[in-house]
């Protein structure tokens, strides 16, 4: 999971460039920043791994990133090394003046293909373990022939297999594109002089810009100093948002695909209230900071006094740790109780899911407990994570890896410690999204993806690519090679 965003304003783009990916930072845990900008005839990158946006930009970094043009990207790694080289946004230079810096959230599962194609036919070299470096090679050749940004990404949908939100620098010209499926979200807003496109609206809110709407699945946006344009490469015949940006992964600010996330989120509390067996609880306690829509849906649901989501009894800041050990130590850290408000208390604890193998619900559920509570009852708003994310949301490549798999909800229970334990069945976390199953990623929660991943089910999607009338469906495709 990434956050992306490109910007176009005639008053410089440095500092809005990091005002955005500042307010991105939740998709970016802290494990690497970069900024490209524009200017005359020079492309400007500054980019660091480790720290938050904070730590890798100063004053005197973002004024040596002059242009009115610029990408930005922060990274938390679901493939790849957690190396220098992988950090974003990846920079190529033509003969002829073209620069072309590239960023990219989502995850491709033909990378290895594609790597090894490129490797065999031109004795390509890559230099990093991404997936955004294939991307950016296909762009590249394609330039180099046909000079048309529109080619480039035409080539790239019909190549690539996978999920993808990606913003590319060419020159003083932003653009911006989204898989077909639009697995990944991405929008457009209007600034004073000029225009953004990003991850989440909240880049465009720390701004103070107005949201114009989403990149459309499969639509190529262009942004200069004329404006914005935009040109239909591909279209499917379903939608595949992944479920988790509602779940977990956006903001609850955030507007994704038409939809307020912290209204989804509170609607799945309330569905969550109906749905779990009656019980009488004290107090209502969201893990912050995911939880707290939730709790705010359960607690009015319930329509006790008794049940509030406002005694704040679990305190936190919620950031990505991208390995167990790091997982384990941040519990503590980043979550303390206050006891007066759990002691004797039956608790409601509300978390938006439970992954790998239910570390911080166990340690926030022993807190809670050593706290003084009488029972904790666990109420989650996902479903039982029972498959590998492989489109770029959590790093979870192995069933092993995670604690629902193959177990009843009973074991889980008994592994977390809690005195009872409900999931929000999927149908209700459907509805609640209000966008139909048949346009929701849901493989995690199913088993079953929107594109085709080696020894796994997949959904069957047609897309059609406007440029050249080429229908390729999903289910067989490989590396280009469709139906026709």
């Amino acid at each position: 999971m990434c956050g992306i965003v490109g910007i176009v304003d005639a008053g410089g783009v440095s500092f809005p460039l990091y005002y955005a990916l500042y307010a991105l930072q939740h998709r970016g845990g802290q494990e690497s920043a970069g900024i490209s900008t524009f200017e005359g005839t020079t492309l400007h990158t500054h980019k660091a791994q480790g720290g938050l946006v904070a730590e890798v930009f100063n004053s005197q970094t973002l004024q040596d990133l002059p242009g009115n043009a610029g990408i930005g990207h922060v990274r938390y790694p679901t493939t790849g090394s957690k190396v220098s080289e992988n950090v974003q946004p990846f920079n190529f230079r033509y003969r002829g003046g073209l620069n072309l810096s590239i960023a990219h959230n989502g995850n491709l599962v033909n990378t290895a293909e594609l790597r090894e194609e490129y490797e065999r036919r031109g004795g390509q070299i890559f230099c990093t373990t991404t997936d955004t470096e294939i991307m950016g090679n296909i762009i590249a050749d394609a330039l180099r022939t046909s000079k048309s940004m529109e080619d480039a990404v035409l080539l790239c949908m019909r190549r690539l297999r996978g999920s993808y939100a990606t913003v590319a620098l060419l020159n003083d010209t932003v653009y911006a594109f989204r898989d077909p499926l639009g697995i990944k979200p991405l929008c457009i807003g209007k600034l004073d002089n000029g225009y953004i496109v990003a991850s989440e609206s909240v880049a465009i809110d720390a701004l103070d810009g107005t949201f114009v709407r989403d990149v459309r699945p499969g639509e190529l946006v262009r942004i200069d100093e004329s404006g914005l344009t935009s040109i239909q490469i591909a279209t499917a015949n379903r939608k595949a948002y992944c479920i988790f940006e509602y779940i977990y992964f956006a903001r609850a600010d955030s507007v994704i695909d038409g939809t307020l996330v912290y209204d989804v989120r509170r609607r799945i509390g309330q569905k969550l209230y109906d749905t779990c067996p009656p019980i009488e609880g004290d107090t209502v306690c969201p893990v912050p900071d995911s939880g707290i829509a939730y709790a705010a849906g359960y607690a009015k649901q319930s329509g006790s006094r008794s049940s509030r989501a406002d005694e704040e009894p679990l305190h936190g800041q919620d950031v990505h740790h991208a390995t167990q050990q790091q997982r384990e130590r941040a519990v503590r850290i980043k979550l303390n109780t206050v006891r007066g408000n759990l002691k004797d208390k039956r608790v409601v604890l509300i978390d938006d899911s439970i992954v790998r193998g239910g570390t911080t619900s166990r340690r926030i559920v022993n807190m809670i407990r050593d706290a003084g509570a009488e029972e904790v009852h666990l109420r989650v708003g996902s479903p039982p994570i029972i498959a590998p994310c492989y489109l770029g949301g959590v790093d979870m490549p192995t069933r092993t890896e995670l604690i629902a798999s193959g177990k009843e909800v009973e074991a889980v229970r008994k592994s977390i410690g809690a005195t009872s334990l409900t999931y929000i069945p999927l149908e209700d976390l459907v509805e609640a999204i209000g966008c139909g199953e048949r346009n929701l990623c849901t493989g995690c929660l199913t088993g079953c993806y929107p594109v085709e991943i080696n020894n796994e089910k997949n959904c069957h999607c047609i897309v059609d690519y406007g440029a050249g009338t080429h229908q390729s469906d999903l289910s067989t495709f490989r590396a280009g090679k469709g139906r026709t």
